[in-house]
């Protein structure tokens, strides 16, 4: 099969994708290489993981496959080989996203728009983290709310400035770190993929959407990151602030008691 200009012999199909048809393939000089593709793809939606890869690949943070090509239709990037999570590569995960958060990012957004699943992302640069969040995050996905779902999270929008807590540099994040996007691999480390919505953020977003639904050892990840980047007063009380906009997408997306639970996250963020 040809993906991006790539030709993969012997192509297999991978699970776990929930948007992208995934295989890993031989390369014609003998390297195994991971393929993801899109019928239909919106446009721009591979140059962004493409580009969010690049991005959040730094020397001290936690590793990221390699982009080897890429199309309106396709992207191959080295193949990492999966194992399962230990607590010591929890460890040095958490370590390595507190390096790659300090990293920092030159504004609150990204010179392009992201995606997050299948959704546009708008990334539009801001200038603090408040106005960010709320009109980049919050409102673009208010539709998917009945009114009486969205009342909660319009009160949110309201007193942003009074949920934020102490205002932060723009950290480099990754923007969509649920647990399915750390690949815990053979080689003993956390590695970071599906990389389309990294912007300069609020690190809390990271660390509340590991939590979100639950990666392992988070135990050990956070206390090996607040060694490195110690987390401002109140961090925990703003947890379900920063699960808002994950839960307000998967709601877009899938409706049901995603609603409902983003609404009564919203009612959360403003419990404190």
């Amino acid at each position: 099969m040809n993906v991006a200009g790539i030709d993969l012999s012997d192509p297999r199909p991978v699970g776990g994708g929930q948007i992208c048809r995934s295989f890993t393939g031989t390369s014609g000089d003998g390297r195994r290489l991971f393929a993801k593709t899109l019928r239909d793809a919106p446009r721009g939606f591979f140059v962004a993981e493409a580009r969010g890869l690049q991005w959040l690949a730094r020397p001290d943070g936690p590793p990221l496959p390699e982009v080897i090509a890429y199309d309106d239709d396709g992207l191959v990037l080295t193949w990492v080989e999966p194992a399962a999570p230990t607590a010591e590569a929890a460890v040095d995960f958490g370590r390595a996203l507190a390096a790659l958060h300090e990293a920092g990012a030159s504004t609150y957004g990204a010179d392009d728009d992201g995606f997050i699943g299948p959704l546009p992302l708008p990334d539009e640069p801001a200038a603090d983290w408040p106005t960010f969040y709320v009109q980049r995050r919050l409102r673009p996905f208010l539709a998917a709310l009945p009114a009486a779902h969205r009342e909660p999270v319009e009160e949110v929008c309201a007193v942003i400035d009074d949920l934020a807590g102490p205002a932060e540099s723009p950290a480099r994040i990754h923007g969509d770190l649920w647990s399915g996007n750390v690949l815990w691999a053979a080689d003993g480390r956390g590695w970071l993929v599906d990389a389309a919505a990294a912007h300069g953020g609020h690190r809390e977003t990271d660390l509340a959407m590991l939590a979100l639904f639950g990666a392992p050892y988070l135990d050990r990840i956070l206390a090996a990151y607040t060694e490195v980047a110690p987390l401002s007063d109140g961090w925990q009380q703003r947890v379900a602030l920063h699960q808002l906009h994950p839960l307000l997408v998967h709601a877009t997306l899938f409706g049901g008691g995603y609603v409902e639970q983003a609404a009564a996250t919203a009612r959360r963020a403003l419990a404190g």
